[in-house]
């Protein structure tokens, strides 16, 4: 077995958010914080956290955001402090690479971040702001999901040549019926590994044929009468339990998962510092909130790095039939306004009274975050997760940087999905363009302004 680096040769650590356990170097896939205790009330979900004395922002030019960005992954130190050359990393993440290209067509690049002028345009923004678009529609499998689920297996392929045992034999298992269930297929089936799928009753027909033709075994859960929660997420939390690997989506049952989507804001720190541009705000949607807690560590990191001066607005938009995000965040910010150490100004929150709240929130999850209570339905059904699994994370986003959660109805949903398709010609699901229509709804009450420049994520192709 190679030797391995110790704790402190290590410059990206991973600490559980809710207990603050580390993981220690020779945890090598560290996905999940083995200090849970059941019934302990903690919201145990383990994060990466960057030592900005062992490492810089990347600034070099390489299309793959797993080459670009690879100093800022766990993995990657972990291999270097074991011996491993730079090349030889390098080398296991092309090879990856290619074979998804080979399962779905093409590899990972950057994709395109830039302002619309139509768009802004015709949302009456100045030309000194604008809408800044991120478009992930032609990611591979069709979305901004693969990007987790690139990020978690390299992890895991850097633990097995390492040492880690075991892990070969275990099925990978996700709890999806859309995006991140066809990303995880894809990224499973290139690298050779076994993939159970949990799906609801009434799951797309498309979706469901292509998991098909990646030879992912799918898995009907039905709705039980009076029992709260998504059946599917249910049915993964017995297959892990059973031995399967958590291949998801959601940091609480794979924390690595969230170093892939931060990819997504360290091209748009990247491409913004290109053309001496900054950025006032990002509006992304939320389902179970992976996306939008990638986007919040990575302005965040690229802050600590010294990559820009300060950190955009997050705002986080759900849908007005399922918002258990905002109901978590206006817990916490009534804790917070109920302190009078706590510098309530509207632009952002630092300090010992936050960190009080979030604590206690962590520590106590079932006050703030619970299954919703009905079956959700929308249009963009792709952000109607029962619960915010990275709930905390994204509080906290919107806590420090002065941003809120946003909520939108069937109307808004709809009239966003069409302005930008008319606009910008990206052919985005409604679930896609949702964090288009929490604009929108900001621009009606106010709270941005014409000079401001936001950013937002179509972040699914259409597929029926």
């Amino acid at each position: 077995m190679t030797a391995m680096p110790t704790a402190d040769e290590i410059g990206v650590a991973v600490v559980c958010a809710g207990c603050g356990r580390a993981a220690t170097a020779a945890e090598l896939f560290p996905i999940r914080c083995p200090a849970v205790v059941p019934g302990d009330g903690i919201d145990h979900v383990m994060t990466t956290v960057i030592d900005p004395r062992a490492t810089s922002f990347p600034d070099g030019d390489e299309p793959n955001p797993f080459v670009r960005y690879r100093a800022l992954f766990r993995a990657y130190h972990v291999a270097r402090g074991a011996g491993w050359s730079d090349e030889r990393y390098v080398t296991l993440v092309e090879r990856l690479d290619r074979a998804v290209a080979a399962v779905d067509g093409h590899g990972f690049t950057v994709t395109s971040f830039a302002r619309s002028r139509p768009l802004s345009d015709r949302l009456g923004f100045e030309a000194s702001g604008g809408v800044w678009v991120k478009d992930e529609t032609g990611n591979v499998s069709g979305s901004h999901k693969a990007r987790h689920l690139m990020g978690a297996m390299l992890e895991l392929l850097v633990a097995e040549e390492l040492g880690a045992t075991g892990t070969r034999s275990q099925p990978l298992a996700i709890a999806s019926c859309g995006n991140a269930a066809l990303a995880a297929a894809v990224v499973a089936r290139a690298a050779g590994r076994a993939l159970d799928v949990y799906v609801l009753a009434g799951a797309d027909p498309v979706v469901l044929e292509r998991l098909e033709q990646l030879q992912a075994r799918v898995v009907v859960c039905e709705r039980e009468p009076g029992v709260p929660g998504d059946p599917s997420v249910h049915r993964l939390r017995e297959a892990i339990a059973a031995g399967a690997i958590p291949f998801t989506c959601q940091g609480n049952e794979n924390g690595l998962a969230i170093e892939g989507g931060e990819t997504l804001g360290f091209e748009m720190v990247s491409e913004l510092a290109r053309q001496g541009r900054t950025l006032d705000r990002v509006v992304v949607q939320v389902g179970g909130g992976a996306l939008a807690s990638s986007v919040a560590q990575a302005f965040a990191e690229a802050h600590v790095l010294g990559a820009i001066g300060r950190q955009p607005r997050l705002d986080a938009v759900q849908t007005a039939g399922c918002w258990p995000l905002r109901r978590a965040y206006d817990r916490v910010a009534a804790r917070l306004r109920a302190r009078p150490d706590a510098a309530w100004t509207g632009e952002g929150l630092t300090g010992a009274a936050l960190e009080e709240a979030l604590g206690y929130a962590a520590h106590h999850r079932a006050e703030f975050m619970w299954a919703w209570e009905s079956e959700p339905q929308s249009i963009a059904h792709g952000i109607l997760d029962d619960e915010t699994y990275d709930w905390l994370a994204v509080v906290r986003g919107m806590l420090t940087t002065g941003g809120r959660p946003v909520t939108v109805d069937e109307e808004r949903l709809v009239e966003a999905n069409d302005l930008a398709r008319d606009t910008t010609g990206i052919d985005a699901d409604h679930t896609g363009s949702s964090g288009l229509a929490g604009l929108m709804e900001l621009l009606r009450d106010g709270t941005v302004g014409a000079g401001e420049s936001v950013a937002v994520f179509l972040t699914g192709v259409r597929r029926t």
